[in-house]
């Protein structure tokens, strides 16, 4: 998003504010899909940015879903079910056996030998076969091992109430190593070989998380066309012939996030520069940034002259030396009230930062549709209720 459309949006809305541009999103997407097999599909996961899904979901094949709370936002906004994969380490029983009885969703992830009994029980008891994927583990929490995996497959793929699907795979984020993404599909493949010739199982589908990385911060250096190129001729070598679809969230929609904070004070603290904004560390999180040690890519809407740079310490409004959003940042002219655009904040910035701390608002979340109109999906919202002990009265 430009400063000429920055600077249209903050005459009608003021900071701090998240901006999602849904024709970077769109253009996004077409990007992936223009890199990657024809055949493959994308599955979003909403935990990235909750507030895309009305938009995404006629943009991708799946949305993957964590929680409950997420499972709600998608109902709410009457995002199809068909496309909806329940993943998440803990499912509630009683939430899941609900929502088999409403609905018929996509795909249930098993993420234990516990969890997938209880998804067989409640199947049974609503009397639905249900579609399945076995996350196998990659050495974390995640998942289950190779023993488990093929227990459940031996005994149960013949089950009128699960229709095991396949695997879903998923190792990590920021991801830029091939050679890593490489071991990975050879070993899912040997993986799905072994099912095939001990048990007559062949896999219909796998569900791969790749962790496509985000060049979040100045100096970073990734060539994403030939990283693309080289995961495009690993897939088509695989020997699994099924349906491949590929998890992503921070690389869907990192892009279209802006997020516009105001500089509120400025002041000279023993020869160091500081300007204080009126956001902070508690609405922006950028993966792998921690103290100010690398600099975002940032544009400056000033309402000044344009002289020689000088060095800033961007700081927020929070009441901690650790609310540092950027150090040293040069910056010609900055006065009380300019701009700050902070760039590629799409993914996990809105949610993912301590938000409630010392009671500060909520800040606005715009998003920009593909005509250029403007449109408010939250408005600037108090958190001091949030807050506030609330005593039962007796």
């Amino acid at each position: 998003m430009d400063s000429i459309v920055c600077r249209e949006l903050l005459q009608l809305k003021t900071t701090p504010m998240y901006v999602f541009d849904m024709e970077v999103l769109e253009k996004r997407i077409a990007f992936l899909r223009e890199h990657l097999p024809p055949e493959v599909d994308l599955c979003y996961a909403v935990k990235a940015n909750t507030f895309l899904i009305k938009e995404i979901s006629s943009m991708v094949e799946r949305l993957e879903i964590c929680s409950p709370g997420e499972l709600e936002i998608c109902q709410r906004l009457a995002a199809p079910p068909e496309k909806f994969v329940i993943s998440g380490v803990h499912k509630d029983a009683a939430q899941m056996t609900k929502l088999m009885e409403e609905t018929q969703v996509g795909m249930f992830t098993v993420e234990s030998m516990a969890q997938f009994r209880m998804l067989h029980q409640a199947a049974s008891n609503c009397k639905k076969r249900i579609p399945l994927l076995l996350r196998l583990t990659s050495g974390n929490q995640f998942g289950i091992d190779e023993a488990v995996l093929e227990e459940i497959v031996a005994d149960y793929r013949e089950s009128p109430w699960v229709d095991i699907r396949g695997v879903q795979y998923y190792s990590g984020t920021q991801k830029t190593s091939v050679k890593k993404l490489r071991r990975e599909l050879t070993s899912i493949d040997d993986f799905l070989d072994t099912l095939a010739e001990k048990y007559g199982y062949y896999a219909a589908e796998l569900e791969f998380g790749p962790g496509f990385p985000v060049t979040y911060f100045e100096g970073e250096d990734f060539d994403e066309e030939a990283f693309l190129q080289e995961l495009k001729e690993l897939i088509a070598g695989m020997r699994f012939s099924g349906k491949v679809t590929l998890e992503l969230g921070r690389s869907i929609a990192a892009s279209c996030g802006s997020y516009l904070t105001k500089v509120v004070d400025a002041k000279k603290n023993h020869e160091q520069n500081y300007a204080i904004v009126d956001g902070g560390m508690h609405q922006l999180s950028y993966f792998g940034q921690f103290m100010a040690m690398k600099r975002p890519h940032i544009r400056h809407l000033s309402s000044g002259e344009q002289k020689d740079a000088v060095d800033w310490n961007i700081c927020g409004s929070l009441c901690t030396v650790n609310d540092i959003l950027v150090k040293q940042l040069p910056l010609t002219d900055l006065q009380i009230g300019d701009v700050l655009v902070f760039e590629n904040t799409g993914a996990y910035s809105m949610t993912e930062g301590i938000s409630l701390f010392l009671s500060r608002d909520l800040p606005e979340i715009v998003l920009r549709k593909q005509d250029g109109s403007f449109t408010t999906v939250r408005r600037h919202t108090m958190t001091d209720t949030l807050n506030t002990p609330d005593y039962e009265k007796r």
